[in-house]
């Protein structure tokens, strides 16, 4: 369990910095929403000019297990948790939601993946 935490941790970090090179700005990271949401957490909500973009990160061994290991259940939430975010904020620009799965240290960004 420790070691698992400590490598998602890990997977968040370098997916925020993999963001940052890309010229994104982190707005939020582990970002909560409440029960409107069924408990969501998004891992990364970031800014780029006029996009919001929300990143659920996953650090499994393959892509395709990281793909797979978000639920049609966890994008509902993900999905609700971003809507509610983004009127809340009052945004009316474009958004979108990445996985982005880490593999070691490889990064793979997939975008309009939720």
């Amino acid at each position: 369990m420790k070691n698992t935490y400590r490598a998602g941790i890990f997977a968040e970090w370098l997916a925020r910095q993999f963001l940052r090179l890309c010229g994104f700005r982190i707005l939020k990271s582990r970002y909560v929403t409440g029960r409107h949401t069924g408990r969501a957490e998004i891992d990364i909500i970031a800014r780029r000019g006029n996009l919001i973009l929300f990143v659920e990160v996953k650090n499994r061994p393959d892509v395709m297990a990281g793909m797979d290991a978000v639920s049609y259940g966890q994008q509902e939430r993900l999905r609700a948790a971003a809507e509610l975010y983004l009127r809340r904020i009052r945004w009316i620009g474009p958004a979108r939601f990445d996985v982005i799965v880490v593999t070691g240290w490889r990064v793979k960004w997939i975008k309009n993946a939720v």
